[in-house]
């Protein structure tokens, strides 16, 4: 975490109680942390002709994910607790608040409620955020879940394992993301063991992590379920099944996320179970990504931020989905009418097959350089609508623990599944050699959303 001087705080903080840029003749929204691929949310604002403001939550900013673009927003402020930032939207006339990415959410929903805009409200907030806090809200509307403790006694979460026999089971923080910390635990050494790696860490959005979330084992595949809603009424803009891997220190790593046709029988199990889980958790307006698992008794939430998929690309998802959620969000919160009669509660098409490929490595080391060849034969291939990478020189490398350490991702997609294969067997058998690395003397955590 980056820690700021106090002179430094009181300067932002003083800057947040100024009015913002003057007025350039558009209406104004504001977009709250909207690191990562929130950075997809100003110009699909923009084509609408909103400018928008960015907040962000905290004087120092989060590190481990990829930084808000400033070049893309009207003004900035850093959000001030004694109101100052309040007062300052309300003299620009915002016309949302919304979060761009996870750690946005509380506060978006606090602002949008303060301003009476549209918004999902305070009431339920928490339950948005603390994973405990989520599945206990959601079993307890009769929608399956995980069974579940939250302690920071590692002997209290074993004897919950013991006496019920869930082994294995899941040890994780309350509020992070990217599988940041997660633990399959089959034994009660392995669960001890998790106790220590969990508490003695911060989250991905520099929090402390004061408890464990210990959960039983849910059996299945996991999918995700995007959405974006207006009053109540989701738009499904995507079901993705994991490919998934498990790593023998027992932490699960993604592989592919591929894309499932809204007509599957599963599909269609899990975005019922996905419309509910909304309901219950009063997600009624904004972007939504789902994670569940599909077990032999059926849908079982994992968990659900209520902010834009982490793969967002507009591009690509243009072109296997027909529509994406950043669009879908400007339109749900610009033009409401328009987005209920076009999209509110119906369900996208598959164009194509598609597939998000995050790419492990077993690379430890400082990055020198990228392989530009290799780089460039991947984009040639006929499948490929984009790569993204995570490492540039300088930067430092570790064999892949979780997503935040996958050091690529390829965005695949064309009208025959054999040519995406193809291209991602091409990718697998190369992708060790996209860079160059000098070796370090001892480990080191790193990983940027």
């Amino acid at each position: 975490m980056i820690e700021l001087a106090e002179d430094r705080r009181s300067e932002l903080w003083n800057r947040s109680g100024r009015a913002v840029r003057a007025d350039a003749g558009r209406a104004v929204g504001v977009l709250v942390d909207a690191y990562g691929t929130g950075n997809y949310l100003p110009e699909a604002f923009n084509r609408l002709g909103i400018d928008v403001v960015h907040v962000q939550s905290s004087p120092e900013p989060i590190a481990r994910m990829q930084p808000w673009d400033r070049t893309r927003y009207r003004d900035w402020l850093v959000y001030d607790p004694d109101g100052g930032t309040e007062r300052a939207l309300k003299e620009i006339d915002a016309r949302f608040v919304i979060p761009g990415q996870e750690p946005g959410v509380l506060l978006a929903d606090r602002l949008s409620e303060a301003l009476a805009l549209r918004s999902n409200g305070t009431a339920y907030s928490e339950a948005r955020r603390d994973k405990y806090k989520m599945i206990e809200a959601v079993a307890a509307a009769g929608l399956r879940t995980a069974d579940q403790v939250v302690t920071d006694d590692a002997e209290e979460a074993v004897a919950w394992a013991e006496g019920s026999g869930y082994w294995p089971c899941v040890a994780k923080p309350l509020s992070s993301a990217s599988t940041d910390g997660v633990f399959i635990c089959r034994d009660a050494d392995a669960l001890r063991e998790a106790f220590p790696a969990i508490l003695d860490s911060t989250t991905v959005f520099n929090g402390a992590n004061t408890q464990v979330l210990v959960q039983s084992f849910l059996e299945g595949t996991e999918y995700i379920v995007d959405t974006v809603s207006v009053d109540g009424r989701a738009y499904v803009c995507g079901v993705w099944q994991y490919e998934k891997q498990l790593l023998p220190n027992g932490k699960p790593i993604y592989n592919r996320d591929i894309l499932v046709s809204p007509t599957d029988p599963t599909a269609v199990a899990l975005i019922d179970y996905t419309r509910a889980m909304l309901d219950v958790l009063r997600i009624r307006n904004g972007p939504a990504h789902t994670e569940l698992m599909m077990t032999q008794d059926g849908p079982a939430l994992v968990e659900v931020g209520a902010r834009v998929n982490g793969h967002l690309h507009p591009a690509f998802h243009d072109a296997c989905l027909g529509v994406n959620s950043a669009d879908l969000t400007a339109l749900a919160y610009v033009r409401p009418e328009q987005f209920l009669a076009r999209y509110g509660g119906g369900v996208y098409d598959k164009r194509q097959p598609a597939v998000v490929y995050n790419t492990p490595t077993t690379l430890s080391g400082r990055v020198v350089s990228v392989n530009e060849a290799v780089v460039e034969e991947i984009r040639n291939r006929p499948s490929v609508a984009d790569l993204t990478l995570k490492r540039k020189p300088g930067d430092v490398i570790v064999p892949t623990h979780d997503l935040l350490t996958s050091p690529v991702r390829v965005f695949l997609t064309a009208a025959d599944q054999a040519v995406v294969d193809e291209d991602y067997r091409f990718i697998e058998s190369v992708r060790e050699a996209i860079y160059e690395v000098q070796p370090l003397g001892a480990r080191t955590a790193c990983g940027v959303v």
